[in-house]
Protein backbone atom coordinates (compact mmCIF):
# COMPACT_ATOMS: atom_id res chain seq x y z
CA UNK A 1 0.00 0.00 0.00
CA UNK A 2 0.82 3.69 -0.78
CA UNK A 3 2.35 5.56 2.23
CA UNK A 4 0.50 8.92 2.11
CA UNK A 5 2.32 10.47 5.60
CA UNK A 6 5.83 9.16 6.54
CA UNK A 7 7.16 10.50 9.84
CA UNK A 8 10.91 9.46 10.43
CA UNK A 9 12.62 10.54 13.46
CA UNK A 10 10.91 13.30 14.19
CA UNK A 11 11.65 15.88 17.30
CA UNK A 12 10.14 18.54 18.39
CA UNK A 13 11.53 20.78 21.10
CA UNK A 14 11.10 23.78 22.90
CA UNK A 15 12.59 26.11 24.65
CA UNK A 16 11.10 26.72 28.25
CA UNK A 17 12.19 30.07 30.60
CA UNK A 18 11.45 30.86 33.80
CA UNK A 19 11.07 34.50 33.33
CA UNK A 20 10.91 36.24 30.10
CA UNK A 21 14.14 38.71 31.03
CA UNK A 22 16.20 35.14 30.69
CA UNK A 23 15.04 34.77 27.27
CA UNK A 24 16.55 38.02 26.70
CA UNK A 25 19.83 37.42 28.61
CA UNK A 26 20.53 34.31 26.93
CA UNK A 27 20.22 35.72 23.46
CA UNK A 28 22.48 38.81 24.13
CA UNK A 29 24.40 36.39 26.55
CA UNK A 30 28.24 36.74 25.75
CA UNK A 31 29.25 33.91 26.78
CA UNK A 32 26.09 32.11 25.11
CA UNK A 33 24.84 31.20 28.87
CA UNK A 34 21.71 29.02 28.82
CA UNK A 35 19.05 30.02 30.56
CA UNK A 36 16.67 27.72 29.63
CA UNK A 37 15.31 23.89 29.97
CA UNK A 38 14.56 22.13 26.95
CA UNK A 39 11.10 20.14 26.45
CA UNK A 40 10.40 17.36 23.83
CA UNK A 41 6.76 17.19 23.01
CA UNK A 42 7.95 14.90 20.30
CA UNK A 43 10.73 13.04 20.57
CA UNK A 44 12.63 10.97 18.08
CA UNK A 45 8.73 9.61 16.59
CA UNK A 46 8.63 7.50 13.70
CA UNK A 47 5.79 5.42 11.69
CA UNK A 48 3.94 5.69 8.37
CA UNK A 49 0.09 6.06 7.29
CA UNK A 50 -0.72 4.41 4.06
CA UNK A 51 -3.60 5.63 1.90
CA UNK A 52 -6.88 5.35 3.11
CA UNK A 53 -6.40 4.54 6.39
CA UNK A 54 -8.33 5.72 9.29
CA UNK A 55 -5.96 6.09 11.88
CA UNK A 56 -6.82 6.82 15.56
CA UNK A 57 -4.59 8.84 17.58
CA UNK A 58 -4.45 8.37 21.43
CA UNK A 59 -2.57 10.27 24.67
CA UNK A 60 -3.64 12.19 27.35
CA UNK A 61 -3.28 15.87 27.52
CA UNK A 62 0.51 16.93 27.13
CA UNK A 63 1.46 13.62 25.05
CA UNK A 64 2.18 15.35 21.57
CA UNK A 65 -0.53 14.86 19.88
CA UNK A 66 -1.87 18.34 18.55
CA UNK A 67 1.67 18.91 17.98
CA UNK A 68 2.05 15.77 16.01
CA UNK A 69 -0.87 16.96 13.59
CA UNK A 70 0.55 20.48 13.40
CA UNK A 71 4.08 19.16 12.15
CA UNK A 72 1.97 17.25 9.21
CA UNK A 73 -0.22 19.91 8.19
CA UNK A 74 3.22 22.65 8.15
CA UNK A 75 1.88 24.98 11.37
CA UNK A 76 4.83 23.69 12.89
CA UNK A 77 8.40 22.34 11.64
CA UNK A 78 10.36 19.70 13.36
CA UNK A 79 13.16 20.54 15.53
CA UNK A 80 15.08 17.46 13.55
CA UNK A 81 13.63 14.94 11.58
CA UNK A 82 11.75 14.29 8.25
CA UNK A 83 7.61 14.35 7.71
CA UNK A 84 6.63 13.31 4.19
CA UNK A 85 2.93 14.40 3.17
CA UNK A 86 1.63 13.76 -0.18
CA UNK A 87 -1.63 14.99 -1.30
CA UNK A 88 -4.44 17.94 0.01
CA UNK A 89 -4.87 18.06 4.07
CA UNK A 90 -8.20 19.66 5.21
CA UNK A 91 -7.47 20.06 9.40
CA UNK A 92 -10.07 20.96 11.67
CA UNK A 93 -7.17 21.19 14.75
CA UNK A 94 -9.04 23.65 16.93
CA UNK A 95 -12.70 24.83 16.43
CA UNK A 96 -12.93 28.07 14.52
CA UNK A 97 -9.06 28.82 14.43
CA UNK A 98 -8.85 30.76 10.85
CA UNK A 99 -12.36 32.60 10.90
CA UNK A 100 -12.78 36.09 11.10
CA UNK A 101 -15.45 36.92 13.71
CA UNK A 102 -16.45 39.91 11.75
CA UNK A 103 -17.16 38.10 8.93
CA UNK A 104 -20.49 36.00 8.08
CA UNK A 105 -20.71 32.38 8.08
CA UNK A 106 -20.92 32.57 3.95
CA UNK A 107 -17.68 34.80 3.70
CA UNK A 108 -16.02 32.61 6.14
CA UNK A 109 -16.24 29.60 4.02
CA UNK A 110 -14.93 31.88 1.19
CA UNK A 111 -11.86 32.65 3.09
CA UNK A 112 -11.04 29.29 4.86
CA UNK A 113 -11.55 27.72 0.72
CA UNK A 114 -8.99 30.45 -0.35
CA UNK A 115 -6.76 29.24 2.28
CA UNK A 116 -6.72 25.79 1.20
CA UNK A 117 -6.21 26.52 -2.23
CA UNK A 118 -9.37 26.79 -3.74
CA UNK A 119 -10.61 29.13 -6.33
CA UNK A 120 -13.80 31.19 -5.82
CA UNK A 121 -15.34 29.41 -8.35
CA UNK A 122 -14.39 26.40 -6.70
CA UNK A 123 -15.91 27.42 -3.42
CA UNK A 124 -18.77 28.26 -5.15
CA UNK A 125 -19.36 25.04 -6.78
CA UNK A 126 -19.54 23.44 -3.40
CA UNK A 127 -21.12 26.15 -1.67
CA UNK A 128 -24.78 24.49 -1.30
CA UNK A 129 -23.21 21.13 0.31
CA UNK A 130 -21.06 23.21 2.73
CA UNK A 131 -24.11 25.43 3.80
CA UNK A 132 -26.62 22.14 3.99
CA UNK A 133 -24.23 20.29 5.96
CA UNK A 134 -23.93 22.98 8.55
CA UNK A 135 -27.60 23.28 9.23
CA UNK A 136 -27.13 26.38 11.03
CA UNK A 137 -30.06 28.26 9.03
CA UNK A 138 -29.71 32.25 8.83
CA UNK A 139 -26.94 32.01 11.07
CA UNK A 140 -24.88 31.42 7.65
CA UNK A 141 -25.63 35.30 7.07
CA UNK A 142 -24.24 36.52 10.51
CA UNK A 143 -20.87 37.41 12.22
CA UNK A 144 -19.79 34.19 13.51
CA UNK A 145 -18.72 36.16 16.61
CA UNK A 146 -22.32 35.66 17.85
CA UNK A 147 -22.46 31.80 17.09
CA UNK A 148 -22.24 29.07 19.51
CA UNK A 149 -19.26 26.61 20.31
CA UNK A 150 -22.19 24.00 18.01
CA UNK A 151 -22.15 26.29 15.09
CA UNK A 152 -18.41 26.69 15.05
CA UNK A 153 -18.40 23.19 15.19
CA UNK A 154 -20.99 22.80 12.63
CA UNK A 155 -19.55 25.29 10.38
CA UNK A 156 -15.85 24.34 10.86
CA UNK A 157 -16.83 21.14 9.67
CA UNK A 158 -19.00 21.72 6.69
CA UNK A 159 -16.04 23.40 5.09
CA UNK A 160 -13.01 20.93 5.99
CA UNK A 161 -15.03 17.60 5.16
CA UNK A 162 -16.70 18.96 1.95
CA UNK A 163 -13.81 19.86 -0.03
CA UNK A 164 -12.94 16.45 -0.64
CA UNK A 165 -9.40 16.19 0.78
CA UNK A 166 -6.84 13.33 0.26
CA UNK A 167 -6.05 13.55 4.35
CA UNK A 168 -8.56 14.42 6.48
CA UNK A 169 -7.45 15.75 10.18
CA UNK A 170 -10.08 16.09 13.10
CA UNK A 171 -8.71 16.93 16.29
CA UNK A 172 -11.10 16.24 19.38
CA UNK A 173 -13.71 18.23 17.38
CA UNK A 174 -16.59 15.97 17.69
CA UNK A 175 -16.44 16.54 21.36
CA UNK A 176 -18.58 19.69 20.86
CA UNK A 177 -21.71 19.48 19.10
CA UNK A 178 -24.58 16.93 20.14
CA UNK A 179 -25.38 13.16 18.79
CA UNK A 180 -27.49 13.76 15.58
CA UNK A 181 -24.04 16.12 14.26
CA UNK A 182 -21.82 13.73 15.57
CA UNK A 183 -23.38 11.19 14.32
CA UNK A 184 -23.81 13.34 10.82
CA UNK A 185 -19.93 14.42 10.83
CA UNK A 186 -18.95 10.15 11.02
CA UNK A 187 -21.27 9.19 8.39
CA UNK A 188 -19.63 11.56 6.07
CA UNK A 189 -16.13 10.82 7.56
CA UNK A 190 -16.87 7.21 6.59
CA UNK A 191 -17.71 7.90 3.49
CA UNK A 192 -14.59 10.15 2.96
CA UNK A 193 -12.86 7.04 4.55
CA UNK A 194 -14.51 4.44 1.49
CA UNK A 195 -13.67 6.79 -0.99
CA UNK A 196 -10.15 6.46 0.06
CA UNK A 197 -9.57 10.01 1.99
CA UNK A 198 -6.77 9.06 5.04
CA UNK A 199 -8.10 10.46 8.32
CA UNK A 200 -6.41 11.25 11.28
CA UNK A 201 -8.35 11.52 14.59
CA UNK A 202 -7.95 12.22 17.45
CA UNK A 203 -10.75 11.90 20.39
CA UNK A 204 -10.43 10.97 24.43
CA UNK A 205 -13.39 8.25 23.19
CA UNK A 206 -11.79 4.95 22.57
CA UNK A 207 -15.27 3.43 21.67
CA UNK A 208 -14.50 5.85 18.95
CA UNK A 209 -11.69 5.36 18.00
CA UNK A 210 -12.38 1.40 18.08
CA UNK A 211 -15.26 1.59 15.86
CA UNK A 212 -14.29 4.14 13.23
CA UNK A 213 -10.69 3.66 12.66
CA UNK A 214 -8.62 0.52 11.88
CA UNK A 215 -5.02 1.89 13.45
CA UNK A 216 -4.27 3.82 16.39
CA UNK A 217 -1.25 5.27 17.47
CA UNK A 218 -0.64 5.92 21.80
CA UNK A 219 1.45 8.85 22.10
CA UNK A 220 3.15 8.91 25.84
CA UNK A 221 5.26 11.75 26.59
CA UNK A 222 6.28 12.74 22.69
CA UNK A 223 6.81 9.37 22.74
CA UNK A 224 5.39 6.26 20.61
CA UNK A 225 4.00 3.76 23.60
CA UNK A 226 2.31 1.08 20.64
CA UNK A 227 0.78 1.37 16.78
CA UNK A 228 -1.11 -1.28 15.53
CA UNK A 229 -4.90 -2.03 14.96
CA UNK A 230 -7.08 0.38 16.68
CA UNK A 231 -9.07 -2.34 18.96
CA UNK A 232 -5.74 -3.85 20.41
CA UNK A 233 -4.29 -0.52 20.80
CA UNK A 234 -7.19 1.11 22.29
CA UNK A 235 -7.68 -1.70 25.11
CA UNK A 236 -3.69 -0.74 25.96
CA UNK A 237 -4.47 2.68 26.32
CA UNK A 238 -7.65 2.13 28.45
CA UNK A 239 -5.51 -0.25 30.60
CA UNK A 240 -2.58 2.21 30.98
CA UNK A 241 -5.41 4.75 32.17
CA UNK A 242 -6.58 2.39 34.63
CA UNK A 243 -3.45 1.05 36.36
CA UNK A 244 -0.95 3.50 36.05
CA UNK A 245 -0.52 4.18 39.70
CA UNK A 246 0.68 3.10 42.91
CA UNK A 247 -1.06 1.00 44.96
CA UNK A 248 -3.09 2.00 48.04
CA UNK A 249 -2.30 1.08 51.49
CA UNK A 250 -4.02 -1.55 52.72
CA UNK A 251 -5.50 0.24 55.67
CA UNK A 252 -6.76 3.22 53.33
CA UNK A 253 -8.64 0.44 51.21
CA UNK A 254 -10.04 -1.21 54.33
CA UNK A 255 -10.97 2.21 56.29
CA UNK A 256 -12.95 3.59 52.64
CA UNK A 257 -14.39 0.24 52.29
CA UNK A 258 -15.86 -0.59 55.74
CA UNK A 259 -15.37 -4.40 56.81
CA UNK A 260 -14.67 -5.76 52.72
CA UNK A 261 -11.42 -6.61 51.99
CA UNK A 262 -10.05 -6.45 48.62
CA UNK A 263 -7.96 -8.28 46.52
CA UNK A 264 -4.35 -7.63 46.68
CA UNK A 265 -4.31 -6.51 42.56
CA UNK A 266 -7.16 -3.73 43.23
CA UNK A 267 -6.12 -0.48 41.96
CA UNK A 268 -7.91 2.54 42.63
CA UNK A 269 -6.87 4.71 39.14
CA UNK A 270 -5.33 8.32 39.97
CA UNK A 271 -7.35 9.83 36.76
CA UNK A 272 -10.62 11.61 38.94
CA UNK A 273 -12.41 10.93 35.38
CA UNK A 274 -12.85 7.06 35.87
CA UNK A 275 -15.75 6.37 38.49
CA UNK A 276 -15.97 2.35 37.52
CA UNK A 277 -14.47 -0.26 35.13
CA UNK A 278 -15.59 -3.21 33.69
CA UNK A 279 -12.70 -5.81 34.82
CA UNK A 280 -13.73 -9.22 33.14
CA UNK A 281 -16.14 -11.02 31.32
CA UNK A 282 -16.53 -14.04 30.91
CA UNK A 283 -18.97 -17.22 29.31
CA UNK A 284 -19.80 -20.58 30.73
CA UNK A 285 -19.23 -21.74 27.81
CA UNK A 286 -18.06 -20.66 23.51
CA UNK A 287 -19.92 -23.08 21.90
CA UNK A 288 -23.67 -23.22 22.26
CA UNK A 289 -26.91 -24.69 20.80
CA UNK A 290 -30.19 -23.21 20.26
CA UNK A 291 -31.87 -22.98 23.86
CA UNK A 292 -28.97 -23.82 25.38
CA UNK A 293 -28.25 -21.49 28.82
CA UNK A 294 -26.28 -18.84 28.14
CA UNK A 295 -24.74 -17.21 31.70
CA UNK A 296 -22.51 -14.33 31.52
CA UNK A 297 -20.33 -13.21 34.75
CA UNK A 298 -19.37 -9.60 34.23
CA UNK A 299 -16.58 -7.89 37.21
CA UNK A 300 -16.41 -4.76 37.85
CA UNK A 301 -14.40 -1.85 40.19
CA UNK A 302 -16.26 1.00 41.37
CA UNK A 303 -13.88 3.53 42.54
CA UNK A 304 -16.30 6.19 44.07
CA UNK A 305 -17.80 5.44 47.86
CA UNK A 306 -21.02 5.28 46.38
CA UNK A 307 -22.32 5.46 42.45
CA UNK A 308 -25.89 6.32 42.61
CA UNK A 309 -28.23 4.98 39.97
CA UNK A 310 -25.38 2.75 38.75
CA UNK A 311 -27.25 -0.05 36.54
CA UNK A 312 -25.71 -2.94 34.19
CA UNK A 313 -26.39 -3.16 30.33
CA UNK A 314 -25.43 -6.61 28.46
CA UNK A 315 -26.04 -6.43 24.86
CA UNK A 316 -26.42 -9.30 21.77
CA UNK A 317 -24.91 -8.34 18.40
CA UNK A 318 -24.30 -10.00 15.32
CA UNK A 319 -20.40 -9.27 13.88
CA UNK A 320 -21.44 -6.83 12.00
CA UNK A 321 -23.23 -4.92 15.00
CA UNK A 322 -26.69 -5.51 14.10
CA UNK A 323 -28.17 -5.42 17.41
CA UNK A 324 -29.97 -8.24 18.70
CA UNK A 325 -30.87 -7.91 22.46
CA UNK A 326 -30.19 -5.49 24.92
CA UNK A 327 -31.69 -5.37 28.26
CA UNK A 328 -30.24 -3.96 31.92
CA UNK A 329 -30.32 -3.38 35.61
CA UNK A 330 -32.33 -0.53 35.82
CA UNK A 331 -35.33 -1.29 33.34
CA UNK A 332 -35.67 -4.75 34.89
CA UNK A 333 -35.50 -3.30 38.19
CA UNK A 334 -32.38 -5.15 39.60
CA UNK A 335 -30.00 -3.71 42.05
CA UNK A 336 -26.52 -3.88 41.16
CA UNK A 337 -23.45 -3.53 43.81
CA UNK A 338 -22.97 0.21 43.72
CA UNK A 339 -20.10 0.39 46.94
CA UNK A 340 -16.46 0.92 46.47
CA UNK A 341 -14.61 -2.30 45.95
CA UNK A 342 -15.02 -5.18 43.22
CA UNK A 343 -18.38 -6.79 42.49
CA UNK A 344 -19.43 -9.78 40.24
CA UNK A 345 -22.74 -10.34 38.60
CA UNK A 346 -23.71 -12.64 36.45
CA UNK A 347 -26.57 -12.55 33.44
CA UNK A 348 -28.40 -15.89 32.61
CA UNK A 349 -30.31 -16.44 29.50
CA UNK A 350 -32.11 -19.71 30.06
CA UNK A 351 -32.90 -20.81 26.88
CA UNK A 352 -30.98 -19.08 24.52
CA UNK A 353 -33.77 -18.77 21.57
CA UNK A 354 -31.01 -17.55 19.10
CA UNK A 355 -30.40 -19.83 15.35
CA UNK A 356 -26.99 -20.97 14.13
CA UNK A 357 -24.02 -18.33 13.71
CA UNK A 358 -21.57 -16.32 15.77
CA UNK A 359 -22.52 -13.25 18.36
CA UNK A 360 -20.76 -10.96 20.15
CA UNK A 361 -21.77 -9.34 23.25
CA UNK A 362 -21.11 -5.54 24.82
CA UNK A 363 -21.51 -4.71 28.28
CA UNK A 364 -21.25 -1.54 29.79
CA UNK A 365 -21.92 0.57 33.23
CA UNK A 366 -24.20 3.59 33.31
CA UNK A 367 -26.20 5.33 36.00
CA UNK A 368 -28.61 8.37 35.30
CA UNK A 369 -30.95 5.16 34.11
CA UNK A 370 -28.22 5.02 31.44
CA UNK A 371 -27.91 8.36 29.99
CA UNK A 372 -24.75 8.64 30.62
CA UNK A 373 -22.16 6.05 30.17
CA UNK A 374 -19.20 5.49 32.61
CA UNK A 375 -17.29 2.30 30.99
CA UNK A 376 -18.09 0.55 27.99
CA UNK A 377 -17.19 -2.45 26.60
CA UNK A 378 -17.80 -3.66 22.86
CA UNK A 379 -17.21 -6.75 21.40
CA UNK A 380 -15.97 -8.07 24.79
CA UNK A 381 -16.43 -11.75 24.12
CA UNK A 382 -18.12 -13.88 21.74
CA UNK A 383 -19.70 -17.27 21.48
CA UNK A 384 -21.23 -19.63 18.26
CA UNK A 385 -24.44 -21.39 17.73
CA UNK A 386 -24.30 -24.46 15.73
CA UNK A 387 -27.52 -26.47 15.01
CA UNK A 388 -28.65 -29.18 13.22
CA UNK A 389 -31.58 -27.46 11.19
CA UNK A 390 -34.14 -26.97 13.06
CA UNK A 391 -35.32 -23.56 11.47
CA UNK A 392 -34.48 -20.62 9.40
CA UNK A 393 -33.87 -16.81 10.50
CA UNK A 394 -32.15 -15.22 13.29
CA UNK A 395 -33.87 -16.25 16.19
CA UNK A 396 -36.40 -19.39 17.30
CA UNK A 397 -40.06 -17.68 18.17
CA UNK A 398 -41.99 -20.06 19.87
CA UNK A 399 -45.07 -21.18 18.28
CA UNK A 400 -47.47 -23.11 16.78
CA UNK A 401 -49.23 -24.64 13.45
CA UNK A 402 -53.10 -24.63 12.99
CA UNK A 403 -54.62 -26.83 9.92
CA UNK A 404 -58.02 -25.02 9.67
CA UNK A 405 -59.59 -27.74 6.16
Amino acid sequence: MEDIIEIRDVVKAYKLYDKPIDRLKEALSPIHKVYHKEFKALDGISFSVNKGDALGILGKNGSGKSTLLKLITGVLSPTSGTIQVKGKISAILELGAGFNPEYSGKENIYLNGLMMGFTRTEIEEKMDDIIKFADIGDFIEQPVKVYSSGMFARLAFAVSINVEPDILIVDEALAVGDVRFQTKCIDKMKELKNNGTTVLFVSHATEQVKRFCNKAVWLKDGIIQALGESSEIADMYEDYMKYNTEYMAKETIHTNCSDKILPNDFVKPDNPDILTSITNVSLNQNKFKTFDQLEVEVEYEVYEEVIEDLLLGVAIYTPDREYIFGPNTYLEKVDIPNKFGRHRVKYIIAKLPLLGGTFCLDVGLFNNEGIVCLHYKESVVEFNITNKYISEGLVYINHRWEVLE
